[in-house]
């Protein structure tokens, strides 16, 4: 072989190897997305979320009001024991044991219905289809090849603060 085919051959093999070696970069870039944060940031203010909010905040207030009577109950029943009271003692007892049963349907009702309101926010189809316009822009834009969410990390061990492009599609979305 000549040298100038030798010469010639090592040129396109280290084109090849540079050209391989581009592409796999391309291939590695990604970014990941908090879309919670995403999600929560858009629809802060949106009457859906605070109507979610406020239904969650009273129902707590009804389950703090159910827990307060049962320590009152609690309280005399420590008494009447005290006291060797056995009528009373079976009575209070019968009766903490109804409100614990009410609190625990109450509680279990109220947790089923708020995630209910909680997934019908969240397959809201029109913001999914803009989260997922703006994520697509993004990610062309900034020569992102794979973008990936934060709420599926189950694959991800550890990121880069710099890959995290949440704020910029919160900023995106706000337009």
């Amino acid at each position: 072989m000549s040298l100038k085919k030798l010469f010639v051959f090592l040129q396109l093999f280290l084109i090849s190897v540079f050209a391989v070696s581009a592409q796999s970069q391309q291939i590695t870039k990604f970014a990941v997305v908090d879309t919670a944060k995403v999600y929560q940031a858009y629809y802060r203010n949106s009457a859906p979320v605070r109507n979610y909010e406020s239904k969650k905040q009273e129902f707590q207030n009804k389950i703090d009001s159910l827990i307060d009577e049962l320590q009152k109950l609690h309280d005399k029943e420590l008494e009447y024991k005290k006291n060797n009271n056995e009528s009373m003692l079976l009575s209070i007892q019968s009766q903490i044991t109804q409100k614990t049963d009410f609190l625990n349907e109450y509680t279990n009702a109220k947790n089923i219905e708020l995630e209910s309101l909680k997934t019908s926010l969240q397959n809201n189809d029109a913001f999914y289809r803009k989260l997922y316009d703006t994520l697509s822009s993004i990610a062309e834009s900034g020569g992102y090849t794979m973008v990936l969410s934060l709420q599926q990390n189950n694959s991800i061990l550890w990121y880069s603060p710099s890959v995290d492009i949440t704020e910029l599609v919160i900023s995106q979305l706000a337009l």
